[in-house]
């Protein structure tokens, strides 16, 4: 009996025991349940919402679809109405085209007949203005060919006067040229000679100036001779004074370089003036003027050059 109530004893305190445990399980898993439950609630709002956002967006989609179904029937009354309009359009163009055609018909009809009236009044004056043609067309080849002739007659008398004129003057310049060598070469021969009667100390400088002066007159003389025409009056004669006077420079130790149709480089003692020349090959550069010359005395140069220079572009 004992025995019994001991082990009764001993399983109602085992009992206890075990209760009390899991009391205090519980109690600390009351708190991770409360959470539990708080999760569930913000997840049931948050659902809940979704729900009322999508059942907005449900119904402006319904709305939406009643605006379109409501255009869609205004564009099928359009519709039905413009295919009316096009049915009307139609009918007319027929209408007028018919018209037209008839009209133009006529009109056609109306043409015809007053082209063949036309016609008819043009035969009977067809050989008047046939004849009218022609004599206006001779007449005016008579007037042509007659002011054709007086205009050619006139241009000819210019030309020769023209050309008279010119030989004139030629003529002219050739004449006063020569008495104007004739003065050069004798007061060069008259200089000449007082350069041999007084000679001159060693510190005394000679005087070129009238022998320079000779020298430029030469060059242009040269110059113009080469524009005259050879049976210019008087122009051979001018011809051998120059070249007198160029043998009288020559004997006295003058020299008269020669630099007129020679290539130009850079190296010449020169005073040079450069113009373009398209006839020239590119970058060639000749000497095509002579403005004052080349003097040399006894080898020694006593006046620079002036010049112009083609450059071939």
């Amino acid at each position: 009996m004992k025995k019994t109530l001991l082990i009764i004893a001993l399983v109602a305190v085992s009992n206890l025991f075990a209760q009390q445990q899991q009391d205090s399980i519980l109690v600390k898993e009351i708190p991770t349940i409360k959470n539990n439950v708080l999760q569930q609630r913000q997840e049931i709002n948050s659902l809940t919402k979704k729900l009322n956002s999508q059942q907005y967006l449900l119904n402006q989609q319904k709305k939406g679809l009643e605006g379109l179904n409501l255009k869609s029937k205004k564009q099928e009354y359009i519709i039905d109405s413009l295919n009316q309009l096009i049915k009307n359009n139609i009918q007319n163009i027929v209408t007028n085209s018919t018209e037209l055609g008839t009209k133009i018909k006529q009109t056609g009809e109306n043409a015809n007949s007053k082209i063949s009236e036309l016609d008819s009044s043009l035969g009977k004056n067809r050989l008047y203005w046939i004849i009218a043609t022609l004599t206006t067309l001779l007449l005016g080849g008579l007037v042509y060919w007659l002011l054709g002739k007086r205009i050619q007659s006139s241009k000819t008398d210019v030309e020769t006067q023209i050309k008279n004129t010119k030989t004139a003057l030629e003529e002219e310049s050739v004449k006063l040229d020569n008495k104007l060598v004739e003065v050069l070469e004798t007061q060069l021969k008259l200089k000449l000679e007082a350069t041999k009667v007084q000679p001159k100390t060693s510190n005394e400088k000679a005087d070129h100036s009238l022998a320079l002066k000779v020298a430029d007159e030469v060059i242009r003389i040269q110059k113009n001779l080469s524009r005259m025409d050879e049976s210019t009056k008087g122009l051979k004669q001018l011809g051998s004074s120059v070249q007198r006077i160029q043998d009288n420079f020559a004997s006295n130790g003058y020299e008269l370089v020669e630099m007129l149709g020679k290539e130009y480089n850079e190296g010449m003692k020169v005073t040079a003036n450069f113009t373009p020349n398209e006839d020239l090959e590119t970058g060639k550069q000749i000497i095509s003027r002579i403005i004052k010359p080349q003097v040399n005395f006894k080898g020694e140069m006593i006046q620079a050059a002036q010049i112009e220079v083609s450059i071939g572009e």
